[in-house]
């Protein structure tokens, strides 16, 4: 049985990936800092996920983890998921610190943060988990990314009323980006990949959806992201690696049928020719 961890997996993205995982037959380590329901304001919880991974007849195990502490501990989550559960062979680093003031108003406490979860929690996870994938010849390492990274066109410049420039959110995803290219260069050839993956449009999400009104903008289902995910994840890592991929843009071009979260049916309405081709952010990867 392969063994999955999956970072930010009490909601969200980080749940769907989680049980994508766990129906493909994968063990998932689920981390976040939310234990319960009562530990948050938004909906969605560890115990809720790893219950949810268990009823469908899977193993889950959960590590509760505050990522943007300055001593966040990577080798005793990876130590313990592996104690739990077996070898690591795929890493997903979902969780995300998405705050949007604007460049001259941001606290520096939230560019730490920024900075902390979005970057640095990644890289030491994978620097935890990756000698043991070298070891055994495969793995693969996600990271999941923004188009807030992409650079912005101008001048003249426009941003949107929203999320402004998104500069410290996107800042710190372009950086991820960049380190996740650069260690797949170094590592290329060993059997073990690392990708970053991007939404194409918007996701709603419990988090995303209280930070922003997604209510007048296109939205793609978790599903697509979870589907996308598996491909990069089990690809050739002679092939599949040092990518920066957009979810609906990559499968339409791999015309990669999208199953649901439970991986027992396809979804209607969001396969490959179903896609907004002309919505896309990114139709150039088609």
């Amino acid at each position: 049985m392969a063994v999955a961890l999956v970072t930010g997996a009490s909601r969200g993205i980080g749940a769907g990936l989680a049980q994508r995982l766990a129906a493909e037959g994968c063990a998932v380590a689920c981390v976040a800092r939310t234990l319960t329901d009562a530990d948050s304001h938004l909906n969605g919880s560890l115990t809720t996920t790893v219950e949810r991974l268990r009823a469908a007849g899977g193993a889950a195990h959960p590590i509760v983890a505050d990522l943007s502490a300055p001593d966040f501990d990577a080798g005793a989550v990876i130590a313990e998921a592996e104690a739990e559960l077996g070898p690591i062979d795929y890493l997903v680093n979902n969780a995300a610190a998405a705050f949007y003031p604007s460049y001259l108003e941001m606290p520096r406490k939230r560019i730490e943060i920024s900075f902390r979860v979005n970057v640095m929690a990644p890289w030491l996870l994978a620097q935890a988990a990756i000698p043991g994938m070298l070891e055994r010849g495969r793995g693969s390492v996600l990271n999941l990314t923004s188009q807030t990274a992409d650079p912005l066109d101008g001048p003249p410049f426009s941003v949107s009323p929203q999320i402004g420039g998104a500069t410290a959110y996107g800042g710190s995803k372009a950086w991820l980006n960049r380190a996740t290219v650069g260690a797949a260069a170094e590592l290329y050839g060993t059997g073990v990949s690392l990708n970053c993956l991007t939404p194409d449009v918007a996701v709603a999400t419990e988090g995303s959806s209280a930070l922003v009104d997604l209510s007048e903008i296109l939205q793609e289902p978790i599903d697509t992201m979870a589907e996308a995910a598996w491909g990069l994840l089990t690809g050739d890592p002679a092939e599949y690696t040092g990518r920066i991929e957009y979810s609906l843009s990559f499968l339409h071009r791999e015309n990669r049928p999208v199953r649901n979260l439970a991986s027992d049916g396809l979804v209607a309405g969001w396969q490959p020719d179903d896609f907004p081709i002309d919505q896309l952010h990114h139709p150039r990867a088609i």
